[in-house]
């Protein structure tokens, strides 16, 4: 069993690293980069942009999940609640803070205060993110 674990986590720590890379890349890149678009082509943007970014996003978030939850019975406690608890605060985050705003652009209801809220709010994503990466890599 501790070599089929050591597999899973390796593979758990290379999904976390590519969730640090992506966000960084959102983070520095393209939420800025709507601000920089017009309203008609932000919405052309957007809709392609959306969906494109799900399909890398939601298999790595749903197997980060996956990963922190078998991790609670696997490993000790005190350092997987810890994760754990990050992950499911960024998918709570994710849902309830990213994806209303997402909404908003979508439906082509957006000012420019939304994409900014965008941008900012994004920082502690990014920050707790790479702080599950560091935590991970030194830690489990």
């Amino acid at each position: 069993m501790e070599n089929y674990w050591d597999k899973i986590e390796l593979t758990a720590l290379l999904i976390d690293a590519g969730l640090v890379i992506l966000i960084w890349m959102v983070q520095l890149i393209v939420y800025p980069s709507f601000l920089f678009f017009n309203k008609d082509r932000l919405f052309l943007w957007h809709k392609k942009y959306t969906h494109s970014i799900a399909i890398i996003v939601i298999p790595l978030m749903t197997s980060q999940l996956a990963f922190a939850f078998l991790a609670l019975f696997y490993k000790s406690l005190s350092f997987s609640l810890p994760y754990f608890s990050i992950v499911l605060f960024l998918w709570i985050f994710t849902f309830w803070g990213f994806a209303p705003l997402h909404f908003k652009i979508s439906e082509e209801k957006i000012i420019q205060n939304t994409l900014q809220l965008l941008v900012n709010r994004n920082w502690l994503r990014t920050l707790l993110w790479s702080l599950l990466f560091i935590f991970h890599l030194f830690f489990f």
